[in-house]
């Protein structure tokens, strides 16, 4: 199933903070707002999909411990208010330690408003593949460094980044690099067959 896209009218327009408040009232519910202010209504993973993202995030995880000097780690709970008002959340994320630390403990609190460095997005059953090229292009207009979107259906990865042609890597048999934002990061998509 496709996300379902709640229509708000402009005058009704949810704050970041009556936002919060919704998601945290509903938290059985993926909820996401666009740039136009609507919200995103998606269902939970299924479980297949949910253990592809608990083999991404503790290898991820893994990473992060070791260079904790470098900055800070997110899994697919966090949202984040980007420049552009969408508030988004990405199946992992993360976020240099002198960007992250600049913000308020407030603002770490509830959706951060900064856009991640780094994300991947893991494609489950449910998700639209053009839906989610499109959300991956706005991470990058928003100031996200290096973003990954895995397509564990056609055994695909897609690498996006800013000024830069798409890459689309075929067949799972690759490794992804962190390239010098993560330096020495790699994912072997063999982990997601």
């Amino acid at each position: 199933m496709d996300a379902l896209t709640l229509k708000i009218p402009d005058e009704d327009r949810l704050s970041d903070d009556e936002l919060f408040r919704i998601c945290l009232a509903n938290k059985e519910l993926r909820i996401e707002r666009d740039e136009e202010g609507q919200l995103i209504i998606m269902s939970p993973a299924g479980s297949g999909s949910s253990n592809k993202n608990f083999i991404l995030n503790g290898l991820f995880a893994q990473w992060v411990e070791a260079n904790l000097d470098l900055g800070y780690g997110f899994d697919s709970s966090g949202g984040f208010i980007l420049p552009d008002r969408s508030m988004r959340s990405p199946d992992a994320a993360w976020i240099k330690r002198e960007r992250w630390e600049a913000l308020t403990l407030n603002e770490q609190e509830r959706f951060a408003p900064i856009c991640p460095d780094f994300i991947v997005e893991l494609r489950s059953k449910s998700d639209s593949l053009s839906q989610l090229k499109n959300k991956m292009e706005k991470w990058v207009a928003n100031g996200c460094e290096l973003a990954w979107l895995i397509d564990p259906l056609e055994k695909k990865a897609y690498i996006y980044k800013p000024k830069s042609q798409v890459q689309e890597i075929i067949g799972f048999d690759n490794k992804l690099s962190g390239e010098n934002l993560l330096l020495g990061f790699e994912l072997d998509l063999k982990r997601f067959f």
